[in-house]
């Protein structure tokens, strides 16, 4: 089956993003002597907003969970295709799931130092969010979608409701539902205000990646595919942000607002990559990005688990040795800008030796 390079093309920047993260360049970027510039800027909307807000790198993992939406029509179509029975396919899922959640909670165990069992990164959130959106790929479009809503009205709901002292206050750090939850699964909250219970509303996410997923497939015209998710982008913004003074748009405790106005932004983004690729036929520049995504786990769980660190130290002693008389800064930028580079042609030298690491 041929494949869709826009997702491709999506998947693949969106994951360079998530592992450029682990280059540092990020925290350079919003350095103090920097400030009021337009490179403070760019710094300030990749790191996530503090509260109540949105920043661009807030609609990163929201991007990769609706990419991964998208796909599971066309992986099932093409296993199918392969000659894997529905039953293999079913049995594929559950272990993806289960190896997704291993890797997430592994995270944690590393940066913690402990065993720990939380949903909050990427990995063990989109074990969850996958899972659901798969159990629920062959239903009738209207029907996902009500269950979408259902999981983003369930989570509005416990929140506004819970009556526990202390984790009352739904819209408050560490004294909402979501906290409360964290309390209960490892005794301690998370530093960032980060709740495992995000794993719910944001399933809405891979379900409509599932929905536009199966319209893609479906044999309409490109033109009223790409008008649909406009439309609809545009609804989930509309929405979102009309919310934002009842309940407020916050990325950390995934209230309603923050999952309607990120994926009206995620249809928006991959409607324009759709247009752009698959229907202008704008193909030149997106190898950079298709080399990453093809490889995305490995690349992302190499820079989280150390990756990023090791090249950083390999890097820094000639950048510096070269640079460092034009200033520390420009020195650590350049050290990063190198790393990701690394990061990069790793996943290059994979793709061209044809070997592609999967789950």
């Amino acid at each position: 089956m041929k494949r869709l390079v826009s997702l491709d093309a999506f998947r693949g920047l969106t994951m360079f993003l998530l592992i450029a993260e682990f280059s540092e360049l990020f925290e350079y970027l919003v350095d103090p002597s920097l400030k009021g510039t337009l490179v403070y800027f760019i710094g300030e909307q990749l790191h996530h907003h503090s509260w109540n807000g949105l920043h661009f790198w807030d609609l990163v993992q929201p991007y990769f969970m609706f990419i991964v939406g998208v796909a599971i029509p066309f992986s099932e179509k093409n296993r199918i295709a392969k000659g894997s029975s529905t039953k293999e396919v079913t049995k594929h899922a559950f272990i993806r799931s289960a190896l997704l959640l291993v890797f997430g909670w592994g995270l944690y165990c590393i940066d913690a130092g402990k065993i720990t069992y939380l949903f909050q990164n990427v990995l063990a959130q989109l074990s969850v969010t996958y899972l659901i959106a798969f159990l629920l790929r062959n239903k009738p479009i209207v029907f996902q979608f009500i269950i979408s809503l259902l999981c983003i009205a369930i989570s509005e709901f416990l929140y506004r409701t819970f009556s526990v002292e202390g984790f009352n206050q739904p819209f408050v750090p560490d004294h909402n539902f979501g906290a409360y939850v964290d309390m209960l699964l490892s005794g301690e909250l998370s530093s960032g205000h980060w709740v495992s219970f995000n794993a719910i509303p944001t399933t809405a996410h891979t379900i409509w990646g599932v929905i536009i997923g199966n319209i893609l497939l479906s044999g309409k015209s490109k033109q009223k595919i790409v008008k649909f998710m406009i439309i609809s982008g545009v609804i989930g913004l509309i929405i979102g942000y009309g919310l934002n003074p009842v309940t407020p748009i916050i990325k950390r405790i995934a209230t309603s607002s923050f999952v309607f106005v990120s994926g009206g932004w995620a249809l928006l983004t991959f409607a324009l990559f759709y247009w752009i690729i698959d229907i202008k036929n704008y193909k030149r520049w997106i190898k950079f990005a298709v080399i990453v995504g093809v490889n995305s786990l490995f690349i992302y769980l190499f820079a989280h688990v150390g990756g990023g660190r090791f090249i950083i130290h390999i890097i820094k002693p000639f950048s510096f040795g070269l640079f460092e008389r034009f200033g520390e800064l420009p020195a650590h930028i350049i050290t990063s800008s190198s790393t990701l580079f690394v990061f990069w042609y790793i996943t290059y030298w994979l793709y061209k030796h044809k070997i592609y690491i999967k789950i």
